[in-house]
């Protein structure tokens, strides 16, 4: 049982993996969505992904080639719905937190399929206000 218990605290453990939580509060994402948001490696979000899964904290969903996670409703390890229920009530108003509510309101109205085959290019389309709300105006800026 304290395996149960040690998966949840480790799985909480990490920034990213909070971010990741606290991004699912919205409904299910699928990874290209979490990954453009976070602005870190696809092998990166696919780990958190995975941690947290394993802990019993998300489940994923298959929709054709892509993933979808969202919050587990169901009970899959004992100690994630208090987990949860703890991280769902804090860090509202956290800076980073909130960044990413930004983030993926930048790209909502990008179709999940468009994002998820053209990646970082997709960016291209997005305005500059769009761009600087995801922190990537400098990437996807020519310089000079």
């Amino acid at each position: 049982m304290i395996e149960q218990f040690e998966f949840v605290a480790k799985a909480i453990a990490d920034r990213n993996r909070v971010r990741i939580l606290k991004m699912l509060e919205s409904g299910p994402l699928c990874v290209c969505r979490i990954t453009m948001a976070l602005d870190l490696a696809p092998a990166t979000v696919s780990k958190h992904l995975s941690v947290l899964k394993s802990a019993g904290m998300i489940l994923s969903d298959k929709r054709g080639r892509w993933a979808y996670y969202r919050l587990a409703d169901r009970e899959v390890n004992p100690y994630a719905p208090a987990v949860l229920a703890v991280v769902g009530a804090a860090l509202a108003e956290d800076p980073a937190v909130l960044a990413d509510r930004r983030a993926l309101d930048s790209l909502a109205a990008i179709p999940a399929e468009r994002l998820c085959d053209e990646g970082p290019a997709v960016l291209a389309g997005l305005d500059r206000h769009g761009l600087a709300t995801l922190g990537r105006y400098k990437e996807a800026t020519p310089t000079g």
